[in-house]
């Protein structure tokens, strides 16, 4: 977007920033200051929000400016290490809801979508909507066969206001992205992507049903978690029919109470619930609000949840998901030296790093928390606070990360709200262990090899070429070393060292993978034989490795 083009947008933003008396934000922003003169016509400032806090009027402001700053605010909440406090809990209550869009035009939205009548796809359809958001709003329906269902439309012409927020907000993006003194560290433009990548998740009604229809598998139970089923023949781009589900919001405590449900074993579901839902299964509501997440009043017994709204789900990549395992295990044992060795080891702070420091600081964070009982302490406080303190020792922000910490402040919000008492650290700590000892296990790692023994098999022709190739440049490397004498005594001297180790890893290689494909053909002889020729393979290999003396 060319500057001249983001002028008319960006007055539009500066406008209700003014009328909402936040001249701080208007006036500490780069872009924002050439506007300065023009104040007095911009905007005229509301008397009626003078005496709110300032986290309040921003939030009012967001609501007002639409979607896009909505999800801006939302994401914006999760990063407490550069959010002050009391804006980031005003922002946390960001909620999309708008004033809903004409029911007429849901039906004809419907009926474009699906290549049918209304009447003929559905015995009954409510036009009036039950609840309506800034990007979609939801119809009660019903099936020919009486079965109780809920449409989800996408609003007529949010593609092409999402899209010219977007690029406003990117330009804001390379903006800070020039002029923001810490802005390796934030990388505004790769959170303004998280945010784009959100949003266009969320325009895709097949894509958010798809994501119903993985996380309903995951728990496949529906003991501790319960997900409406996705009506595929009834669901489009723009469409999506989810079976209608029947509970109240989980800050409805009242109303728990009345039912007979236990809230404590509510609340321990619920930390357990998400731990399985990132290290398990590595996809999570990201989205976990109390509008979003319900409890089932049918089962006072068995508490379960039922989730709402899969617009916006998270993974993590391999490397992260361990990494962040590994951090949550040491923290829940107190080891700072290896938290601030996993920091480095993951590639979220430079090498250059002295660890030492890096350990002191962590400590100096964190034994303050543990002098409280552990039911008193916030898991999502103390990460935030780990993250300010790693900021002084330049860390660099993972936006993949933002949905996580997003939702992992709202479960232990949850988690509080229905049991205040709850010691976070007790039901997550055995649940941690248990799934890395699970995802981690022996047996698990043999499976994963079955699985690509074809690919390897493939591969293993190339293998012999492979290895020709490296001593022929070996050579080559020598015959153009030959005037100097010492160059070529160093070189015939790797050369040796790398026919070692080809031969080690062949050696290894081929045991390594008769181990693996002897307990493929025959599983019944359980795990031993294998992995006694895989030990015999890893010494192949370690005595193969080339060692320096002297």
């Amino acid at each position: 977007m060319t500057p001249l083009k983001v002028v008319p947008r960006l007055m539009r933003v500066a406008s209700v920033l003014l009328a909402y008396r936040l001249d701080e934000f208007v006036d500490a922003t780069h872009l924002f200051r050439p506007l300065k003169l023009l104040r007095p016509l911009l905007a005229r400032p509301r008397n009626e929000v003078k005496h709110l806090p300032r986290g309040e009027r921003l939030r009012l402001a967001m609501t007002e400016l639409g979607p896009i700053f909505v999800k801006a605010g939302q994401v914006l909440s999760t990063r407490r290490d550069l959010v002050p406090a009391d804006i980031a809990d005003e922002l946390a209550l960001l909620q999309d809801q708008v004033a809903p869009f004409a029911g007429s035009q849901a039906r004809a939205i419907v009926e474009q979508q699906l290549k049918a009548p209304v009447a003929q796809l559905f015995a009954y359809f409510d036009e009036t909507p039950l609840a309506s958001a800034s990007i979609a709003q939801v119809h009660a329906a019903t099936l020919h066969d009486g079965r109780s269902v809920v449409v989800k439309v996408l609003r007529p012409g949010i593609d092409g206001q999402i899209a010219r927020d977007v690029r406003l907000l990117r330009s804001l993006g390379e903006l800070a992205q020039r002029w923001h003194p810490n802005a390796d560290k934030i990388r505004p433009l790769d959170v303004v992507a998280e945010v784009e990548k959100m949003l266009e998740n969320e325009l895709d009604l097949q894509r958010e049903g798809a994501s119903a229809s993985l996380l309903r598998r995951n728990f496949d139970s529906g003991v501790d978690l319960y997900v409406p089923e996705v009506h595929w023949e009834l669901t489009g781009e723009r469409v999506l029919t989810l079976e209608r589900v029947h509970g109240v919001s989980c800050d409805d405590i009242a109303a728990i109470d009345a039912a007979g449900v236990n809230r404590k074993a509510l609340a321990v579901k619920g930390v357990r619930v998400f731990y399985e839902q990132v290290f398990r299964d590595n996809f999570f509501h990201a989205d976990a609000h109390p509008g979003n997440i319900w409890v089932d009043l049918a089962r006072p017994a068995e508490p379960r949840f039922i989730a709402l709204d899969f617009g916006i789900m998270g993974s993590l990549p391999e490397a992260d998901q361990y990494w962040l395992a590994q951090n949550f295990i040491a923290l829940f044992e107190r080891d700072y030296a290896r938290i601030a060795q996993l920091h480095v080891d993951a590639g979220w702070m430079p090498g250059t790093v002295r660890l030492d420091e890096l350990e002191a600081a962590v400590r100096t964070v964190c034994e303050p928390y543990f002098t409280r009982p552990l039911s008193q302490i916030s898991l999502a406080e103390l990460v935030v606070k780990l993250f300010q303190t790693a900021r002084r020792f330049e860390l660099v922000l993972q936006p993949q990360l933002i949905l996580l910490q997003k939702t992992l402040l709202n479960i232990e919000g949850v988690g509080r709200m229905l049991d205040p008492q709850i010691d976070i650290w007790a039901v997550a700590h055995p649940v941690l262990k248990r799934i890395l000892r699970e995802r981690y296990s022996p047996r698990r790692t043999l499976r994963e090899m079955r699985k690509r023994l074809p690919e390897w098999f493939r591969a293993a022709p190339l293998f012999p070429e492979l290895v020709r190739d490296a001593l022929q440049q070996v050579a080559r490397g020598e015959q153009r070393s030959l005037s100097d004498p010492l160059v070529l005594l160093q070189q015939r001297e790797d050369a040796r060292r790398s026919e070692r180790l080809l031969a080690g890893c062949l050696l290894g290689g081929s045991l390594l993978l008769g181990a693996t494909l002897l307990w493929t053909l025959a599983p019944q002889h359980g795990i031993w034989p294998p992995l006694s020729a895989a030990v015999a393979g890893l010494l192949a290999f370690a005595f193969a490795w080339p060692r320096r003396h002297g």
